[in-house]
């Protein structure tokens, strides 16, 4: 890994623990707004729609990355333990019986809600399934990354014991 790279990362890292919840909603609202950029780009679309791209990137900002950082809070006290593929295997479960279905519902209300509000700006749009999958991804992605941020809080705690 570059020096570079390395050295964001760990500012990243290191944000993450110094401002959780800042940090987890700016990353969501980024990931979910570069995600459709991306979509956008693979399904042909000749001029972005960047007020489709705000609009993403809002509900990330706004809803699902403070979501995520309470949600993951909320699973550290039912769910004890940090570590270990158990604890893990047992959070994925809990999310995907629980939040999922509840914010794949609330998003595609938001982005219909939405594009129907933004159809009055822009009249040509592309198939959404591409851009789904690629949030599909993003989404798998941002969580992959809250459960590493758990792992290292708790490392951090063991050592700062030890």
């Amino acid at each position: 890994m570059s020096e570079i790279v390395k050295k964001g990362w760990n500012k990243y890292l290191l944000q993450l623990q110094l401002n959780p919840l800042r940090t987890k909603a700016i990353t969501s609202g980024v990931l979910i707004g570069s995600s459709d950029i991306i979509a956008q780009k693979i399904t042909g679309v000749k001029k972005l729609q960047f007020r489709i791209v705000l609009l993403l990137m809002l509900y990330g900002l706004l809803y699902s990355g403070p979501f995520g950082h309470f949600f993951y809070k909320l699973m550290d006290l039912i769910i004890k333990g940090k570590k270990g593929n158990k604890t893990v295997a047992k959070k994925v479960l809990l999310e995907q019986l629980t939040s999922s279905p509840w914010n794949n519902m609330l998003f595609m209300m938001y982005y219909g809600v939405g594009k129907q509000l933004m159809h009055k700006f822009v009249h040509h749009y592309h198939t959404w399934a591409v851009r789904t999958a690629v949030y599909a991804g993003i989404y798998f992605l941002s969580n992959s990354l809250l459960l590493v941020e758990c792992g290292q809080t708790a490392a951090h705690t063991v050592s700062k014991k030890n």
